[in-house]
């Protein structure tokens, strides 16, 4: 039997491409609801300008309402000073700084050069780690962009050099932002990982678009991964990536895992309720399968 910790990541990147905004109270429901199902780290807000994505507004308020459990972690993404400045003052536990492969998607999503991104991300794991947090560096549209195609592994590897010699984080993700991936790009991008940051842990972000992210995510998990990141009922995506659909559903892939008798500590039904809920406040059908499916054998 092997482990494997599951990252909820719903209440950020599950929300932030919705067309209904959920209100502060619903936003720590869907919190409160992961960490009763045993999720012990959530990706619960993300310190970005409110007015690019209205989705994510109120995230002190937020925080300041999330049931504060034993064992239990929250991560907020940020992707500058300012955004690590109202991190620290909201009092998350983990930081996710994020640096986007690729000019055009760079420039797009944060507004600055990838190079200008990576210096950034240093910067804020440097003074993170010094108020005492936990830091992950991602690397978006690592498998692939909407804007300028394929992206070359090596180029990835470099800038998981960057990063290892300029901050060493706690973690490295590699985010398939946009669901390209393949297993075979997993492979290699986890070697690479693993030659530019040795002891590192790796996390990965898969995105179901083209039906491959739970097979990514069962290979990420035979190369050795830290932490898969899913999202409850299979919402999510990007808000500027032409056509983005949702991450895996944190249901259907404790489902795969389950079965393949790797523990994370997590209640698959407890996940699937979890997604009723949030598609009846979403107005839309769940996207997962599970919730129609079931278990099986149906431990109900």
């Amino acid at each position: 039997m092997t482990s494997v910790q599951l990252v909820e990541v719903g209440p950020r990147d599950g929300l932030q491409n919705e067309q209904i905004l959920l209100s502060i109270d619903d936003k720590v429901e869907l919190i409160s609801r992961s960490v009763d199902a045993g999720v012990r780290r959530v990706e619960a807000v993300s310190f970005v300008n409110p007015k690019r994505v209205p989705q994510m507004a109120g995230a002190e308020e937020v925080m300041a309402q999330v049931p504060r459990v034993d064992g239990v972690s929250y991560i907020g993404l940020v992707l500058n000073r300012r955004g690590l400045d109202r991190a620290l003052t909201a009092a998350v536990d983990e930081v996710n700084a994020v640096v986007v492969a690729t000019e055009e998607f760079s420039r797009r999503n944060q507004g600055c050069s990838v190079d200008e991104g990576i210096a950034a991300a240093i910067d804020v794991v440097h003074d993170a780690r010094e108020a005492g947090l936990r830091t992950t560096v991602t690397i978006a549209v690592s498998f692939g962009c909407p804007f300028s195609g394929e992206v070359a592994p090596e180029w990835i590897g470099e800038i998981i050099a960057r990063l290892t010699d300029g901050a060493a984080p706690d973690e490295i993700a590699l985010a398939d932002t946009i669901g390209v991936g393949v297993p075979a790009q997993v492979r290699t991008l986890a070697d690479l990982a693993a030659a530019h940051a040795p002891g590192i842990p790796q996390r990965w972000h898969f995105h179901n678009t083209r039906n491959t992210g739970y097979a990514n995510a069962l290979t990420a998990l035979e190369c050795g991964a830290g932490a898969l990141d899913a999202s409850i009922g299979g919402f999510g995506g990007c808000p500027f990536a032409p056509a983005a659909t949702g991450n895996i559903a944190s249901e259907d892939l404790l489902y795969a895992l389950d079965r393949s008798n790797v523990t994370t500590g997590v209640d698959m039904y407890g996940l699937i309720e979890a997604a009723e809920w949030l598609g009846r406040s979403l107005e839309k059908s769940v996207p997962a399968l599970l919730g129609r499916a079931g278990g099986f054998p149906d431990a109900r």
